[in-house]
């Protein structure tokens, strides 16, 4: 990540165990995009998970039918050597995104609550669609803090980190100026004052 605070809080957490927190909390919100991903892919495919933490995402996506293969990136690299303890012959790679970029494009890219940490994650979008997709790929990204959300609006306080607070619809027009179609927004998981994971879809042309 650009943002190196944001770095230290997640090894933080990864030494603290709080990674395993993670895949519970958003285990339902991953399954849900990997089903909207699959449903749009034909046959088979290769995949990345975009801050990846301990892998459990990725570990996932190689569970799901057609999948021929899936790696994981992130900025910790505690993550990554506790991804790679849990998983030794998994792909994992440390890298600082948005600079580092994969040495094949892929089918599919996904992305569980990262996006925002970016200081400009719109632009991280049309680095994933020139440099990341294979033509006819897709990326699907969930994001728990957005301004439709409010119990999420106090999140850079709470955590002491700067985070990019965008709209549905700023996600979305982000999107479509990264040169993706068939653009898509759902939220899942609502329930009472909680708006649930915004899941952002869409295809390179």
């Amino acid at each position: 990540m650009s943002n190196h605070r944001a770095v230290d809080l997640f090894s933080e957490w990864a030494e603290k165990g709080r990674d395993v927190g993670m895949e519970k909390g958003h285990s339902k919100s991953v399954k849900k995009m990997i089903s909207l991903a699959k449903d749009r892919i034909s046959g088979h495919f290769s995949a990345i998970d975009v801050g990846c933490g301990n892998g459990w995402a990725v570990r996932e996506l190689q569970s799901v039918s057609g999948c021929l293969s899936a790696s994981g990136v992130d900025g910790s690299d505690t993550m990554i050597s506790k991804a790679k303890l849990i998983h030794p012959q998994g792909d994992y790679f440390h890298g600082m995104l948005p600079k580092w970029i994969p040495e094949k494009p892929v089918d599919l890219v996904m992305s569980m609550e990262f996006m925002y940490y970016l200081k400009n994650p719109l632009d991280f979008l049309s680095s994933i669609h020139d440099a990341w997709l294979k033509k006819g790929g897709w990326l699907v990204f969930g994001v728990d803090h957005y301004r439709e959300n409010p119990p999420s609006l106090g999140w850079p306080d709470s955590l002491k980190l700067e985070l990019a607070t965008l709209s549905e619809s700023q996600w979305e027009s982000g999107m479509v100026r990264a040169g993706f179609v068939e653009v898509q927004t759902l939220r899942f998981g609502k329930e009472d004052d909680w708006e649930g994971t915004l899941v952002v879809l869409g295809k390179k042309r």
